[in-house]
This record gives C-alpha cells, structure tokens and sequence, in this order.
C-alpha cells in the first residue's frame, strides 16, 4: 500500500480540483486529513486521494454533500443513491419537457401571459388529473347515452394517454386538446353530435355495430372530389343519390326533403373543424397514424344537398 502522505496542493493537482475546494470539503469532513507536517499543514493519504475522486465524481452528477457523506462513509449504499437519483433526474427531465413545450407553444401561438400560466398548469396536471379532465369532457359528451354499448368503444377511441415519458410534440398537443375539451361550445357541439347518432340508431331499430355514416360519406363522395366535378352539378347526382340511398336504408326510411335536411344537419355538426382538429391532437398525444381528413368529403357533400334542397 502507498505510504506517501499528500498535501492539498498535491490533492488538487491529482484530482483536478481546486486548493480551495479539497479544504472545503476536508473542513466539511467529507475528506479529513490523515496526518499533519510538523508545521501543522494537513496531509493526506492514498485513500484520502481516493475519497476526494468519488467525492468530485459524485458531485458532477449533482448530488449533494450531506448525501455524499453518507456515501463516503458508508452509511448508505451508492446503488440506493443511484437509484434515487436517477429517478429524480428522470422528473427533472419530464418537467423541462413540460416546460419547454409550453414555452414552445406560447411562441407559435403569440399567447399572453394568462394564456401561458394556463398552459403550464394544463401540462403540470398529474395522470389521474389530466383522466379526470378529459372523463369530465367526456361524460359532457356522452353522459347519460352510453346505454349504447358503441358508446363505451367512442369513448375509449377518443381519449388520450400521454405517455410518461413524451415528446415535446406530444405535451404540446395535450395542451391544446386539454384546452379545447374545455371550450363549452365544442362540448355543445360533441353532445349534438352524440344525440344525432343515438337519434339515427333508435330509428334504424337494428341491433349491433352498423358501418361509420362518415366513411360512408368519403367512400362515395371520394371519387368525385378526385374527379372535380361540381357539388351543384349535374354530375353530381348520382353520388348524392347514392349517399342519400345509403343513409335511407340504414334509418329504414325513404329518401324524401325531410331526411335530405336531416343528413344536412348531420353532416353540418359533424363539419365543425375543432373536431377534426381534436382527432389530430388525439394521434399526435396517442402516437397513431394522422388521420384522414373528412372536411373536403364533407363540405361537398353540403354544397351538394343544399342546392337540392328547396329554400
């Protein structure tokens, strides 16, 4: 074993640090002296030099010095304090995502100051904060509808699970789509949307899933949009009666002006863009593919019925 005794100006220059910080952390007792020189200057031995490494390497990874004595003298395990920290380290990083996606989305958006502090706080919610937000929403929604079983698979398909450890993408998504689940009248508009649906399955009287009135919609509206032809057309004709031959058989009713109006008034709650743009944020927050946009489908097919439609 070295029985070489160093002085704190040949601690500093073996280890990198400073005069000054080996007498801080030998005061601290972090690093006592083994020794002293009959001039009374402290000395130090191998392991002492050896002490004075893990105390620096501990201290660059930001532990702090009542931790680091506990360490050094084994009162507990460095795996136990590696384990803590990483995991502290871990918050810290999930907070300055939140903090840098907030301050991400106050940039794009030229937000004030009350719309920033609100933001943060929208981003700051725990898990179970962000469930009961988003349950709310939903229940606004489709409260009290959900005799329905397709209504528990709606539900489902359209809540978001910000994962634990997000991109910066994903919270500011979150943000957004935490801030528009609030907005009354989009909530206004999602419950029409719910009774429309639940009117058109209590007069369908068939049992089970029936197809999605708006793939439907894109399925026959699709290729004339593909091939330019005008909604107040001519031409357009047969894709209307199509859609309407389609929508009367699944209410069980025939194609009149009456139920021309009803699909219009459909068509005109389920166009509004904060529902298409709350699916968006939904992909983005849930990581699936973006979806398709049924806005050109759907505008078509307005203008189409409504110059059918006698004023």
């Amino acid at each position: 074993m070295d029985g070489a005794l160093y002085s704190i100006g040949d601690l500093a220059r073996r280890t990198g640090l400073t005069v000054k910080a080996v007498r801080f952390y030998s005061d601290c007792g972090i690093v006592p002296p083994t020794d002293r020189s009959p001039a009374g200057y402290r000395l130090y031995d191998i392991d002492a030099l050896a002490r004075l490494d893990l105390v620096r390497t501990l201290r660059d990874v930001g532990l702090d010095l009542p931790t680091i004595r506990k360490i050094v003298d084994r009162e507990i395990s460095l795996p136990e304090v590696a384990a803590a920290h990483a995991e502290a380290l871990a918050m810290q990083i999930r907070l300055l995502r939140l903090r840098r996606a907030v301050l991400t989305a106050v940039a794009k958006r030229g937000s004030t100051a009350e719309e920033m502090d609100l933001m943060h706080k929208l981003a700051k919610l725990s898990e179970d904060e962000r469930r009961r937000l988003i349950d709310d929403f939903l229940d606004t929604a489709f409260g009290d509808l959900d005799a329905n079983p397709e209504f528990a698979g709606i539900t489902r398909s359209m809540t978001p699970e910000l994962p634990e450890n997000p991109e910066a993408e994903q919270v500011e998504a979150w943000v957004e789509l935490a801030e528009l689940s609030q907005d009354p009248d989009f909530r206004a508009c999602m419950r029409r949307m719910a009774e429309h649906y639940v009117a058109d399955r209590a007069q369908d009287g068939t049992a089970g899933v029936r197809r999605d009135p708006a793939a439907a919609v894109r399925d026959h509206v699709g290729p004339a949009l593909v091939a330019g032809i005008d909604p107040a057309s001519p031409q357009a004709d047969p894709v209307v009666a199509a859609v309407m031959a389609q929508y009367a058989h699944d209410l069980g009713r025939p194609v009149d002006v009456d139920l021309r109006r009803r699909l219009l008034t459909r068509l005109d709650t389920a166009n509004d863009p904060r529902r298409e743009r709350y699916l968006q944020l939904l992909a983005v927050i849930n990581g699936w593919p973006a979806p398709e946009s049924l806005a050109p489908a759907f505008d078509w097919l307005i203008q189409a019925l409504g110059a059918r439609i006698p004023a």
